[in-house]
């Protein structure tokens, strides 16, 4: 297949596809922070959505007949500002699905929206309680969730005589990950011993990292001890408590994975180990391979976490819309949705039919320092702390529950 359009052609055939059409073309609403402090998730996220597009339609942009048109809009991390737009883009847009946010607190708001219109809407955050206890039957998630995160993180340091420590952002995001994560290293035959949440604005970690070692120093009763993070944004407590030389009490860091640019901090922490959703250099298939060298041959640069998933995005709607045969009757993209199998750059997917949300992979790794001028654009060798894979966790392998 050819799938090598330029970016420019990319572009030019998204917004000009309503008109190019000889069918109504399927509008797909875009709301996410494109600016605020997820600027950079959001960005990566559309410019997955593209690339998704791009390979399922084979360079066309269109499905069954139908153009596909994206209409970007930009909630600025705000609730209400993203409510106002989803209703904008279902009513006066006349959109056939919204797409978005990013923050987990942001999208919690937007859910009703979608019942309201009843019309499709596939949020991006990864708090559990958007497939979970506010979830309803128009909601479908393809990113991964706080139970998955959870779970796979659980797995790579959880066994019996853990003790771990957590810190997290205190909104859904964080609260919902440290929930689900205590859950599963208790399965796991851990323990959580401690939570500490601070603002998302946060700067100054001492005083936690200190509240931190002091719920873990002496303690007899463990024989692995751990400092757990859930943090979003580049800003994070990982490197002050580092500097705080938690080895003097046996403490080891651990985490999830993050968007590169955060993950050249990394470094510091030579064998973590934690599980990420995507790393570029972790799955081994045709599609993935596409994705990399496609985006290196047009930005010079490696995709990143959330790149992957908003390909992901594009295939699954894509596969729906084949399945539908086009149709945008959101009570037939609902019976093409529940149970969609389908690839993605992370591998196949499904979305489980009763919570909407897709079941996939997740990566555990162990961090290694190494030089590397292939991460950014234009970048100069630097040390960066890469996420080896040590297992694909599939997900036949990880046990997510169901939440709603």
């Amino acid at each position: 297949m050819n799938r090598l359009l330029t970016t420019a052609a990319v572009a030019a055939s998204v917004l000009t596809a309503g008109a190019a059409g000889a069918q109504e073309a399927v509008r797909i609403a875009h709301i996410s922070g494109f600016s605020g402090p997820l600027e950079a998730y959001a960005e990566q996220t559309s410019r997955g959505m593209e690339m998704g597009f791009e390979y399922a339609t084979d360079g066309s942009m269109e499905v069954a007949g139908r153009p596909i048109e994206i209409i970007r809009k930009d909630d600025q991390g705000d609730p209400s500002r993203a409510r106002a737009l989803a209703q904008e883009a279902y009513g006066e847009d006349d959109a056939h699905m919204v797409v978005g946010s990013i923050s987990s607190g942001v999208a919690l708001a937007m859910l009703p929206i979608a019942q309201e219109w009843e019309r499709i809407m596939i949020p991006e955050g990864v708090a559990d309680g958007i497939t979970g206890e506010q979830w309803n039957r128009y909601i479908f998630r393809i990113g991964r969730n706080s139970s998955q995160d959870a779970v796979s993180n659980a797995v790579a340091i959880g066994e019996e005589g853990v003790c771990v420590a957590t810190i997290a952002q205190d909104y859904a995001f964080g609260r919902d990950g440290v929930a689900a994560y205590k859950e599963a290293m208790e399965a796991e035959g851990g323990r959580v011993v401690h939570e500490e949440y601070l603002p998302t604005d946060a700067t100054d970690f001492t005083a936690a990292a200190q509240r931190l070692f002091e719920s873990l120093r002496g303690r007899d009763d463990c024989t692995d001890k751990y400092i757990f993070g859930i943090w979003a944004g580049q800003t994070n407590p990982f490197g002050r408590i580092q500097d705080l030389e938690p080895e003097r009490y046996g403490i080891t860091m651990s985490t999830g994975g993050n968007i590169l640019p955060a993950m050249v901090g990394y470094s510091e922490f030579e064998g973590m180990e934690g599980a990420t959703f995507y790393y570029f250099e972790s799955p081994d298939n045709d599609m993935n391979d596409w994705l990399v060298e496609q985006h290196y041959d047009r930005y010079d640069a490696a995709p990143d976490f959330f790149t992957a998933q908003g390909f992901a995005q594009a295939i699954a709607i894509t596969e729906a819309l084949r399945e539908t045969d086009g149709s945008t009757d959101t009570e037939d993209l609902i019976a093409a949705l529940e149970g969609l199998e389908f690839d993605t750059p992370k591998g196949p997917m499904r979305i489980r039919p009763e919570d909407h949300q897709a079941m996939q992979s997740m990566y555990h790794f162990r961090i290694e320092a190494q030089e590397r001028s292939d991460w950014f654009a234009g970048d100069e060798t630097q040390t960066v702390g890469v996420p080896v894979l040590v297992d694909e966790l599939t997900k036949e392998e990880l046990d997510i529950p169901i939440r709603n």
